[in-house]
């Protein structure tokens, strides 16, 4: 199975070639400014590209997830398309489960303080997780700014010190795209733009037996 990952496209989503695959993920910031119309236009195309699995999470950017109801939520995805939040879906006996969630001080959307308040998202992660998407990398892990800073989650790396998850995909920070694999564990952060977004990085690919 075919796995295409893309992260962070603020609305720049149609500059970018997409992979053939059986499975396209996007882990987040599918907008700029979070609106309604943003969303609409990003669903209508990832719906329309190819792959059998589309699955897609909300990132800091994406208010709209954050602010208006499941039910409203629900009316505007198309039924081949999978919205994740701090929830799973089996394909194949594998399950894939994705947040949204991202250290911060409530500014943008899906901010959770660390550690108390996000370590909630993170023991909700199942045991038997084998691709894990969050729109934060861990700490340390391909999460440092153009600067030298680190701006990962310290939290969900401990958490993810007591699961073994085979791959996680994240994005983010623009900085640091591409893929490390750390204690067994294949690491990706899947941002499509650079830090001044501009489209640079190519969609990243896996494969899962």
């Amino acid at each position: 199975m075919k796995v295409i990952c893309i992260s962070d496209t603020h609305n720049k989503h149609e500059e970018i070639p997409i992979p053939d695959g059986d499975v396209l993920i996007h882990a987040g910031d599918i907008t700029e400014g979070g609106t309604k119309r943003e969303v609409i236009d990003f669903l209508k195309w990832f719906s329309a590209q190819s792959h059998q699995y589309k699955i897609f999470i909300a990132g800091n950017h994406d208010f709209y997830f954050e602010k208006n109801s499941e039910e409203d939520i629900n009316e505007i995805i198309p039924e081949n398309v999978h919205y994740l939040k701090d929830s799973e879906i089996i394909i194949n006996d594998i399950k894939f489960w994705g947040s949204p969630v991202t250290p911060g001080d409530g500014t943008w959307a899906f901010n959770q303080k660390q550690a108390q308040e996000i370590n909630k998202h993170w023991e909700q992660i199942p045991d038997d997780t084998k691709v894990l998407i969050t729109h934060t990398p861990p700490y340390k892990i391909k999460d440092v700014l153009n600067n030298g800073r680190h701006i990962g989650c310290g939290s969900l790396t401990q958490t993810l010190q007591n699961r073994e998850i085979g791959y996680h995909i994240f994005g983010h920070v623009h900085d640091s795209y591409g893929i490390t694999t750390v204690a067994g564990t294949k690491f990706i952060n899947a941002s499509c733009l650079d830090n001044q977004y501009r489209y640079l990085h190519q969609p990243l690919e896996f494969r899962l037996n």
